[in-house]
């Protein structure tokens, strides 16, 4: 049976529902400032060798040899250790996603003034709680940080095993749970918001629930979080246990619908409810200051919008300013509306039109306004200004790597466009593994001053900024780039093939490239809050222009998506003209400032820019 903790808190959602769509309030609007900067807590820094993970934590599901040690930080990324090679001989299956390299929150708090300095004022943390994967979207639990990422993992175990994980009341804080508090305190010190990521869908096979189900079978004390097809039967030799995992992975088994299909079964949702409580207030005294300031939430197109609804209510009670954002790919206005949520990870209105025009520069400058447009136009409209505006992730390939990859994909279809074209199985033998050049890195500044100048929030994936690139998963998780630390050269292919060593390191001056655009965000409240209007467009010169207005202020961007130095001459309405009479350039993407140039005569502002580049133009 549920315990009786748990059982008012599900009692209490009941009745809560009926606030559901009142409670969805407005004072998230803060989200529409923000510069989010992604982090992949295994891969981010390594503050504290003391708690690396062990190869005993590792063991089950994933049983890697004896040899097994931690990956070298600094290493060649496709060099393989003497225990992956006994594993199997394929990089990409046999081994990779075994790895640790023993990020940590030390290593996060150790990071935070960088964070500051870059101008970030917003963290979302992939998933932190308790798990025995690299990547942590199979949870033990969701009310404890994993130990390996604090500095007691030993005491961590001894205390959570204590515990009976459904019932509140037992719960205790780690010393990995209160470093968590601690780097939550200083970002917060230092204006810094964060968000979590809720995996709220299906878990681990070690989560608390499951691993009693499995054990006790029918008897277990969580009778119906899981959607169990039978039960051992202890007469025979077998083991007829089976239930649904999540896309057929048995590692990741799912949580139950409600009896009527319309919300998740009340075990795991009144625990969901208090895990969420817990760490958006922890001190218990009602006051959210000292709690998360969101979340994220992972695969949420697959739990019922009611489950969201009552959750969204149920957040948004604790801390009215809470922002929530729901990971989706394909359109996200429904989803957001009936669920309650803030707005939505930018896949369909951003990235991927984004990655249409000028990664791959594949669509018309028209089709690309359009569907930005379009995609905007249909969000609630508390969302658009409050949407993670993103170009990769943890998900996908690294943004340098979409653009050394740009010849690749083939579509012809705007709608179409391909986004993620291959994944843990290791990208198709064309795919180039290398360094992006120097005009490859001009295209990747055009996107991150379209990221600053958007309607939306911004998003960066860690080491975008300092130079990071690979394809997917396990690519995309290469170690952080740090200027203290001296990395090997990649000099293996992973395939076999011959390869030219690629130097790696901080990119100081994309770090400052991201740092100045960050800045212009900040510096002007048009690009954060202002209106969005198109301003000229030329498919055959491959040049949009948009201008961003609030108030009185104005700002018009210009883009070159050619290969070719570009003079872009825009129309400008007669109120609009008047403020750019002596126009003036305030940012380009460009290192070659002195070639962007403008001209105003008779209402008509001529911008001239170099190939790929981007500009801010000011009255």
């Amino acid at each position: 049976m549920m315990n009786s903790s748990l059982l008012r808190l599900a009692a209490a959602i009941v009745l809560a529902c009926v606030f559901t769509q009142t409670l969805r309030a407005a004072d998230d609007d803060w989200a529409a400032d923000a510069v989010w900067y992604q982090i992949f807590p295994e891969r981010f820094r390594n503050g504290d060798p003391a708690n690396d993970p062990a190869r005993a934590s590792l063991e089950w599901p994933i049983n890697p040899t004896a040899k097994w040690r931690l990956t070298p930080w600094t290493g060649d990324w496709y060099v393989r250790d003497e225990w992956e090679r006994e594993i199997g001989p394929d990089f990409f299956r046999d081994g990779a996603l075994d790895r640790r390299c023993g990020g940590d929150l030390q290593g996060v708090l150790e990071k935070l003034d960088y964070l500051a300095e870059l101008g970030v004022n917003a963290i979302y943390f992939n998933p932190l709680f308790c798990s025995r994967s690299m990547h942590k979207y199979d949870g033990d639990s969701y009310h404890h940080i994993d130990p390996s990422f604090g500095p007691d993992p030993r005491g961590d175990a001894i205390l959570i095993a204590k515990e009976t994980g459904g019932d509140p009341a037992t719960w205790t804080w780690t010393a990995a749970d209160q470093l968590f508090l601690r780097v939550l305190a200083e970002a917060h010190r230092r204006g810094i918001r964060v968000i979590l990521d809720g995996v709220f869908n299906h878990t681990g096979r070690d989560f608390f629930a499951f691993e009693d189900l499995r054990k006790n079978q029918e008897h277990s004390r969580y009778p119906g979080w899981y959607v169990v097809d039978s039960f051992d039967d202890p007469q025979t030799k077998r083991d007829e246990f089976n239930y649904r995992g999540w896309w057929g992975y048995k590692t990741l088994p799912v949580f139950a619908a409600s009896a009527d299909g319309n919300d998740i079964a009340p075990g795991p949702k009144a625990y969901i409810f208090a895990a969420t409580k817990r760490w958006m207030d922890p001190n218990g005294d009602g006051d959210p200051a000292d709690g998360i300031d969101g979340w994220r939430l992972d695969v949420a197109p697959e739990r019922p919008a009611k489950f969201w609804a009552d959750w969204n209510a149920h957040v948004r009670k604790l801390n009215p300013r809470a922002y929530t954002s729901c990971e989706i790919w394909t359109d996200a206005a429904k989803l957001i509306a009936d669920g309650g949520f803030s707005a939505s990870m930018n896949y369909h209105g951003f990235a991927i039109p984004v990655k249409g025009f000028l990664v791959d520069g594949r669509i018309t400058a028209s089709q690309f306004a359009k569907l930005l447009e379009d995609r905007r136009a249909a969000l609630p409209p508390h969302a658009a200004p409050l949407m993670q505006n993103l170009m990769d992730s943890h998900d996908t390939d690294r943004l340098a790597s979409m653009i050394v990859n740009s010849d690749l994909p083939k579509y012809s279809d705007p709608e179409k466009i391909e986004y993620n074209p291959n994944g843990i199985t290791g990208p198709p033998a064309p795919y180039k593994i290398r360094r992006p050049n120097d005009r490859e890195r001009r295209i990747q500044r055009v996107v991150a001053l379209l990221q600053m100048t958007y309607v939306g929030a911004p998003m960066i994936y860690y080491g975008d900024e300092a130079g990071m690139w690979g394809g997917n998963d396990p690519d995309d998780r290469m170690p952080m780039v740090w200027p203290d630390l001296k990395f090997a050269p990649q000099a293996i292919d992973p395939r076999g093939g011959q390869r030219a060593a690629d130097a790696v390191g901080f990119d100081a001056d994309l770090f400052s490239f991201y740092k100045a655009a960050a800045a212009l965000r900040k510096k002007h409240d048009a690009l954060r809050r202002g209106d969005f209007r198109i301003a000229g467009i030329s498919d055959v010169e491959q040049t949009l222009a948009f201008e961003r207005r609030l108030g009185d202020a104005s700002l018009l961007v210009v883009l070159n998506r050619s290969e070719q130095p570009r003079t872009v001459r825009l129309d400008l309405a007669a109120e609009t003209a008047a403020k750019f009479a002596k126009p003036r350039v305030i940012f380009t993407s460009s290192n070659e400032d002195a070639l962007t140039k403008t001209e105003f005569s008779a209402g008509v502002l001529a911008v001239t820019l170099p190939a790929l580049s981007g500009t801010v133009i000011a009255p």
